[in-house]
């Protein structure tokens, strides 16, 4: 592994995590099911991870404002915006996914 001194090696994160931000809200065309189905994880499991790791270090975050951080508005306005009716293949492949995360 390479040697990196701790406060670079967070910075790099912080920038990296912030282009991923960045990236997901450009593509708004990829629906939260399709992350899901193919990575695991989505917008929401971010929104989740953000409030968790603010309360660690004692800042005060609901759910909807850290939805409204990672989404860059209201999760209503993106999911009226954006969201798309989930196909059956694709809720299939969800239900197939999350079985799978329990084995």
């Amino acid at each position: 592994m390479i040697d990196i001194d701790e406060s670079t090696r967070t910075e790099i994160e912080a920038a990296a995590f912030r282009q991923l931000v960045a990236h997901l809200r450009e593509r708004n065309d990829v629906q939260n099911i399709d992350l899901m189905n193919l990575a695991g994880f989505c917008r929401n499991c971010l929104s989740k991870w953000y409030r968790a790791a603010a309360e660690a270090r004692g800042v005060e975050l609901d759910y909807e404002g850290a939805r409204e951080i990672i989404y860059g508005m209201p999760y209503a306005q993106w999911k009226a915006n954006y969201q798309q009716e989930a196909s059956a293949e694709q809720q299939a492949a969800f239900t197939q996914a999350v079985a799978g995360q329990r084995d």
